[in-house]
């Protein structure tokens, strides 16, 4: 699944726009999806180098429970953006340079503002 995240207010990420993919394996809603940004951003939880948001460092995904759902990923990740620890890191520039973003064939599942 490719979302598309409008982001907070007031924050380095104001007026930016990320995909991420979220992905369900066989087990879910019992195991979390993995999750993954396609876009560049900088934050605590997440993998500089693949995008991946790590569970050991972002605690629904590592206490996950299966009444979660994908949409409360999504809440919490905004959360995260409007965190102190978050809000003013510095962020790669807009863009694609590192080919993250393949667009074929990818849909629009879902916009978090």
């Amino acid at each position: 699944m490719l979302v598309m995240t409008f982001t907070a207010c007031q924050t380095v990420h104001e007026g930016r726009i990320y995909q991420l993919k979220l992905f369900c394996g066989k087990e879910y809603p019992d195991h979390p999806p993995s999750v993954k940004f396609q876009t560049r951003i900088n934050m605590s939880c997440i993998n500089q180098e693949t995008g991946v948001v790590e569970p050991s460092l972002f605690p629904l995904l590592s206490d996950w429970k299966c009444e979660y759902t994908m949409e409360d990923i999504l809440m919490q990740l905004k959360k995260e953006m409007i965190s102190l620890q978050n809000r003013k890191l510095v962020q790669p520039a807009e863009g694609n340079e590192e080919n993250r973003v393949d667009q074929k064939g990818l849909v629009l599942k879902c916009c978090i503002l």
